[in-house]
């Protein structure tokens, strides 16, 4: 069943790009009016060819490519000011502001929607639908050729650890996500998932300290103060990350299923290595001294 469903998402996800309006030629000027699809159109686009990202590309704790972002007009997901930038095509989210790629339509201005990527798999096959979308088939092949090299040697076959995420108002996320597949690759059951999460949820915090969780994936706080972020600080919760062998920060790597999430992959395979050298058995290996360097 879990494999039929992953098919059928990676499906869904090449039928909307079938489906996205057929362009004679690469657009002279394309807008991106979501975090992901800016942060692919940044990796493939040629130069010149993007002309203006979405002002969460310029927001540390959301994009990866907050520098390259600064070389790019901003904008703010609007129809008329996106309308007034002239593009020839405009990438969007599926669920990113409806209103404007629906006026945008409209206005006969070419939309293609990319959906958030659930799976590894998914995540490779968007860099191809937005590299097709730009004209730069052959340099998102070549981007997604080594994210799919990069993503089956990032798999560990050793021993398997519990790992959960943790977030603001105990939020989580369980199966059927890209994060749950990143927690597998690299040898961790997510704690959410075996909980029955499915997609995102909330885990109550009493269940999180009774399943003790060897590595904790949790996030920054957000400049100011929120009561959702309380839980955060709660002294439970300390207790869960001072007994987890390892505690990590989801940063703006993870938001995005683009080959940024690599670095996220790797250090949850930092986390399971230190894991590992933690048993007297293991300290000689060449994985153990390399990480005690």
């Amino acid at each position: 069943m879990w494999a039929c469903a992953k098919v059928f998402d990676l499906t869904l996800v090449l039928a909307l790009a079938s489906a996205a309006p057929a362009l004679a030629e690469a657009p002279g000027r394309v807008v991106s009016i979501n975090l992901c699809t800016d942060q692919l159109a940044m990796m493939l686009a040629a130069p010149g060819q993007l002309v203006s990202v979405s002002d969460l590309a310029s927001e540390p704790q959301s994009s990866s490519m907050v520098r390259q972002a600064a070389g790019y007009a901003v904008n703010h997901g609007q129809a008329e000011e996106v309308f007034l930038m002239h593009p020839d095509l405009v990438l969007a989210g599926s669920y990113t502001a409806l209103a404007t790629v629906d006026m945008l339509r409209r206005l006969g201005i070419p939309v293609v929607q990319v959906p958030p990527a659930n799976s590894l798999a998914e995540a490779v096959e968007q860099v191809r639908i937005v590299g097709a979308a730009l004209g730069q088939e052959e340099r998102a092949e070549w981007f997604a050729t080594r994210f799919e090299t990069s993503i089956r040697a990032a798999r560990i076959a050793g021993p398997r650890y519990s790992a959960a995420f943790y977030h603001p108002n105990g939020y989580t996320t369980g199966s059927g996500t890209l994060a749950d597949e990143v927690m597998g690759l690299t040898g961790f059951d997510n704690i959410a998932a075996t909980a029955g999460v499915t997609g995102g949820g909330v885990l109550p915090l009493e269940r999180l300290v009774m399943a003790a969780p060897e590595v904790l994936v949790t996030s920054e706080p957000y400049p100011g103060a929120s009561r959702a972020e309380e839980v955060l600080t709660h002294p439970a919760l300390r207790a869960v990350q001072d007994n987890a062998g390892a505690t990590l920060h989801t940063d703006a790597d993870w938001v995005c299923g683009t080959p940024l999430i690599m670095r996220a992959i790797n250090g949850m395979r930092r986390a399971h290595i230190r894991l590992d050298c933690k048993d007297p058995g293991n300290w000689n290996s060449k994985m153990c001294r390399l990480d005690a360097q």
